[in-house]
């Protein structure tokens, strides 16, 4: 079977957690997206880590940590990270890369660098790791595939080709110092030498592992919002981040996605520059910071201070919606036990409208929260193993919450352990 995990709102949902807790029963996890440009935070017996390639499931011996072909593929950090865990005690993870998932070459984050330096105040926020560059490359069919690692004539030609266009850039645009074949022709021999023993036909390993029915995860970055097609445009990422990606990013036929798991945090938080209408600021903002996740809310992957806000139905609902949601995932519920009451977004005011449906980013740069509040329970929830025990209040924050977005909450996390978690029978 099939199930993916991906994120409804801005990403920082606590994806990681959940991917992690869903690896004990499967055999395979597979990154179908993205790159090392956003962190999944893990906390399992083995410590604490942020993982910004590898698959969440890693810390299983028996799963299969799968790179597929949709992935930004940065062969050193990837490298780095597995050193980083099998440092700390982590068995070494099977690992497989496809032969067709494309490199993030050094360039590429250089022209990020530059790029947001250029655009100063009205730059996109990136987390300068090459993502955007990778991508555009990629589409205009100037890119790096693994399999082509193994080509010689073919890099040779082709490193001559990229220096010529990259060059007038960097000369004319950012004035910067150019690249040479030898040089890229280097690094990607130290790319080769690297990835070599991992690589692999992902597609035909996966429709063989679906034909003798393993259980595969498909693990999604970031989250709906972030999608270029249906997110915050232009402040998204450059890959889809939605469960339907997975297919293509993995290799798979659509038909064989069962199970969506929708995270989705019981407050909001979202890193990067964008619309973000149930923001909060100052000192409210600061508590919550303070007190979310699991050692305040700071990304994984640039320790940037998150931008907090309250629930936001309106997004939640849609991010859902465009997921292909099955099942919510409610993450850091938690933290929200210190409030008297819990403001939570119920709808938008756009010129004097009120819409509950999602709008497009320049409706959205326009819209004011309407606010509702629920009673908090004033208790620390954490170590509850069943839905009935939770507070009252509790129950019916997560039940308004369902209503409201009209999607299942069936998992219910109350703290960063892989074990603090609820299932709801629904």
């Amino acid at each position: 079977m099939v199930k993916a995990v991906v994120g409804a709102n801005w990403g920082d949902e606590g994806k990681g957690k959940i991917t992690d807790m869903l690896g004990e029963t499967s055999d395979i996890i597979v990154r179908f997206q993205g790159g090392a440009n956003a962190g999944h935070t893990i906390v399992n017996n083995y410590g604490k880590f942020a993982l910004h390639t590898l698959p969440s499931g890693v810390f299983y011996n028996h799963t299969t940590s799968i790179i597929g072909n949709g992935v930004a593929l940065n062969i050193p950090v990837l490298f780095k990270e597995i050193q980083s865990i099998v440092d700390r005690g982590v068995p070494m993870p099977k690992i497989l890369v496809s032969d067709r998932a494309q490199i993030v070459m050094s360039y590429h984050i250089l022209f990020d660098e530059y790029e947001e330096e250029r655009l100063g105040k009205k730059s996109f926020g990136s987390t300068k790791s090459g993502i955007a560059p990778f991508y555009s490359d990629k589409y205009a069919k100037i890119g790096f595939q693994v399999s082509e690692l193994f080509d010689e004539e073919l890099l040779k030609e082709k490193v001559v080709r990229i220096c010529e266009q990259k060059n007038i850039i960097l000369e004319h645009l950012y004035h910067k110092p150019l690249l040479t074949p030898e040089g890229l022709l280097e690094e990607l021999h130290s790319y080769r030498d690297m990835v070599e023993p991992y690589v692999c036909d992902v597609s035909l390993y996966l429709h063989e592992a679906i034909k003798e029915g393993k259980n595969i995860l498909l693990e999604g970055q970031l989250g709906s919002l972030k999608d270029p097609d249906h997110g915050i445009y232009p402040m998204v990422t450059s890959s889809s981040t939605l469960a339907a990606y997975g297919a293509i990013g993995a290799g798979i036929p659509p038909y064989e996605i069962k199970q969506i798991i929708t995270v989705c945090k019981a407050y909001s938080s979202a890193v990067g520059a964008g619309a973000f209408v149930s923001e909060i600021f100052g000192d409210e903002a600061d508590e919550l910071r303070r007190r979310g996740g699991d050692g305040g809310e700071f990304g994984a992957t640039t320790g940037r201070p998150r931008r907090m806000g309250w629930f936001d139905v309106v997004a939640s609902k849609y991010g859902c919606r465009i997921q292909g949601t099955t099942d919510v995932a409610f993450t850091v519920l938690d933290v929200l036990g210190y409030l008297d009451e819990i403001p939570v977004c119920v709808a938008y005011d756009i010129d004097g409208e009120i819409t509950t449906e999602f709008p497009t980013t320049n409706l959205l740069e326009k819209a004011k929260p309407v606010l509702e509040t629920l009673p908090g329970w004033k208790c620390d929830i954490r170590g509850i193993k069943k839905y009935e025990d939770l507070p009252e209040n509790c129950r019916k924050y997560i039940e308004f919450v369902e209503e409201k977005i009209g999607f299942p909450i069936t998992m219910v996390s109350n703290g960063p352990g892989r074990e603090d978690i609820i299932y709801r029978n629904k």
